[in-house]
């Protein structure tokens, strides 16, 4: 992905739509920490339409982190959609989002989820879904 493109997770500026390297880019390559939740989790959603596993293990808890990641199923992401970003307290937040794929066979869906993060060391980590 050339830097100048459009981010896959979408976020808008004043001028339209953020490139990547504005973006999600300067978490997944340039080493930054996201500032917040939210940001961490469109640089999730990035690095899974990128097919950047090294960069989703990296910023998950490592007491919930799998040991790997197959994304041998084909699935191409289409959109995210962010519907709410809460701050819980200074170091816990949970993000609400829609993201709309394609897996290798059969029609478009939309995964709805409600993620929990939490801030160790003054870096934000994916937790888990939030299960009801």
């Amino acid at each position: 992905m050339s830097s100048a493109d459009a981010c896959p997770c979408g976020r808008t500026g004043s001028f339209g739509r953020l490139d990547y390297a504005s973006c999600c880019g300067r978490f997944l390559d340039g080493g930054a920490d996201a500032p917040d939740a939210q940001a961490l989790m469109r640089s999730r959603y990035t690095a899974y339409a990128l097919r950047r596993n090294d960069y989703l293990l990296a910023t998950w808890d490592p007491a919930h982190r799998p040991d790997t990641l197959d994304d041998s199923a084909g699935t191409t992401w289409l959109g995210l959609e962010v519907l709410d970003h809460q701050v819980l307290d200074g170091d816990h937040a949970e993000v609400e989002f829609i993201a709309r794929f394609r897996a290798a066979t059969g029609p478009a869906r939309a995964l709805r989820e409600r993620s929990r993060f939490v801030r160790r060391d003054g870096r934000w980590l994916y937790l888990n879904a939030v299960t009801g």
